[in-house]
C-alpha cells in the first residue's frame, strides 16, 4: 500500500506540470491560434522563476529583489480582485455599480484603473511587511511561479504579434521561440555566472498538510509529500472551467476558435481576444515551467525534458476540454512516473531492462495514444488558420 500511495503522489508532480501548461494551451487553440512554443516558453518562465527563487533565498534583499517582491505582490493583488469581480459579477453586481453613474464607455476603464489603484496601495503595503522579514518557503515559491508566469506571458506576445497581427505562419513563429528560450537563458546565464546552472536551497515539498494530512486514505492520497503546486494547478483548472464555459469571455474565444468571421460579424474584436489568450497561455506555460523544475530537481539546468510538447499531446488527448485534459495529464502523468521511479516496482525491476527502455515509455504511450484516439478528437474548426477580416 505504501508503494501505491508512493506512485500516486509522484504521479502528481508530473501531472500538475502538464496539466498547467495544457490549460494555457487550451486557451490558445480555442481561440484559433496554434501555440507549439510552450516549450520555449517553460525553459524561459523557468529560468527567470528560478533566478527570482534564487535571490528571494538570500538575505538582506537587494533593489532589484526588492523590486521582485512589489510586482509579485501587485500582480497577485490583481489575480485576487479579478477573482473577486468575477464573483460579483456573476452574482449581478457589475464594476462596483459604476454603472449608476452614467460613466458610459469610460465605465470599464474607470474600473479598472479603480483595481489597478488598489492593488498598487495593498502590494506596496504587502511588500514592506514582507521584506522586513524571512519570507517562507511556500511564500517564496509563490513568487518564483508568478515571475515566471509574467515572463511567459511577455515572450508569448511575441508570438501572439507575429501570427496575429503580421499574419506570420503560426508554427515557424513558434518554433523560433522554441530555439531563441534556451540559448538566450544558456547566454544570459554563463555572462552573468560561470555556469548555466541555477541552484537554489529550499525543498518546497509539503510532507503533511496538517489536520487533513491525518484523514485516512484521503490523507495519505491528497495531503501528504505534495506540492503547493498541485493545488494551485486544481484550482486553476476549476477557474479555467468557469472562464471557458460561464463567462462572456469564454463564450467569445470559442466563437473565434469555431467561426472567427461569424463573431467578428457580432461585433467581437478577433485579433485582440487572441492575443489576450497566447499571452495568457504563456503564462500557464511560464508558471509550469517553474513548477517543473522546483518539483523535479535543485537547479535550473535549460530544460523541461520535453513536458511542453507533451502537454500539447495532453491537450489533443483531452479534447481541447478542461475535464478531458485533468483525465489526460493524470494518465500521461502516471506514465513519466513508471519511467522514473521503474526501480521501485518489483514487477517492472525484475524485467531488467536498461534505463533506457523505461524513459521511452511515455513517448511511446504518446505515439500509441493519439494514434487511436486522435481520430474522434474535435479541434476547433479555424485551428491554425490566420484570421483576414477582408476574407469570407
Amino acid at each position: 500500500m505504501d508503494l501505491l500511495y508512493l506512485i500516486i503522489q509522484n504521479t502528481y508532480i508530473s501531472m500538475t506540470v502538464l496539466l498547467i501548461v495544457a490549460l494555457g494551451g487550451l486557451l490558445a487553440e480555442r481561440s484559433g491560434v496554434t501555440n507549439i512554443a510552450l516549450e520555449g516558453i517553460m525553459i524561459l518562465g523557468a529560468f527567470l522563476g528560478v533566478w527570482a527563487i534564487h535571490g528571494l533565498e538570500i538575505m538582506p534583499y537587494t533593489p532589484v529583489t526588492r523590486l521582485v517582491v512589489l510586482i509579485v505582490m501587485v500582480v497577485l493583488v490583481l489575480f485576487i480582485l479579478f477573482v473577486i469581480n468575477f464573483g460579483l459579477f456573476k452574482l449581478g453586481i457589475k464594476n462596483y455599480g459604476l454603472g449608476k453613474l452614467k460613466l458610459g464607455k469610460h465605465e470599464n476603464k474607470v474600473f479598472y484603473g479603480i483595481n489597478l489603484v488598489i492593488a498598487i496601495i495593498v502590494g506596496i503595503l504587502l511588500q514592506q511587511i514582507i521584506i522586513q522579514n524571512a519570507i517562507p518557503k511556500q511564500m517564496i515559491l509563490v513568487m518564483g511561479i508568478v515571475i515566471g508566469g509574467i515572463v511567459g506571458g511577455l515572450y508569448a506576445m511575441i508570438h501572439a504579434h507575429a501570427s496575429i497581427y503580421m499574419k506570420a505562419d503560426q508554427i515557424i513563429s513558434a518554433t523560433a521561440l522554441n530555439l531563441f528560450a534556451p540559448a538566450f537563458a544558456i547566454f544570459t546565464a554563463r555572462f552573468i555566472q560561470r555556469g548555466q546552472q541555477i541552484p537554489f536551497n529550499s525543498s518546497f515539498m509539503i510532507q503533511k498538510v496538517p489536520v487533513l494530512g491525518d484523514i485516512p486514505v484521503i490523507g495519505d492520497l491528497f495531503f501528504t509529500r505534495v506540492f503547493l503546486s498541485f493545488y494551485i494547478g486544481l484550482a486553476l483548472l476549476a477557474l479555467i472551467w468557469l472562464i471557458v464555459y460561464k463567462s462572456k469571455f469564454g463564450l467569445r474565444l470559442r466563437a473565434c476558435g469555431e467561426n472567427p468571421h461569424a463573431a467578428d460579424s457580432l461585433g467581437i474584436n478577433i485579433y485582440k481576444l487572441r492575443f489576450k489568450a497566447v499571452t495568457l497561455s504563456g503564462v500557464f506555460a511560464g508558471m509550469g515551467g517553474v513548477i517543473f523544475v522546483i518539483s523535479t530537481s535543485t537547479e535550473f539546468n535549460v530544460t523541461v525534458a520535453g513536458f511542453g510538447f507533451l502537454a500539447i499531446a495532453v491537450l489533443i488527448f483531452g479534447n481541447w476540454r478542461p475535464s478531458g485534459i485533468i483525465f489526460a495529464a493524470l494518465f500521461f502523468g502516471f506514465m513519466k512516473t513508471l519511467a522514473a521511479s521503474y526501480t521501485t516496482i518489483p514487477f517492472l525491476d525484475n524485467l531488467g531492462l536498461q534505463k533506457e527502455y523505461y524513459e521511452l515509455i511515455p513517448y511511446i504511450a504518446t505515439i500509441i495514444i493519439l494514434a487511436f484516439f486522435s481520430k474522434n478528437s474535435r479541434a476547433p474548426k479555424a485551428l491554425g488558420q490566420i484570421y483576414d477580416q477582408g476574407k469570407r
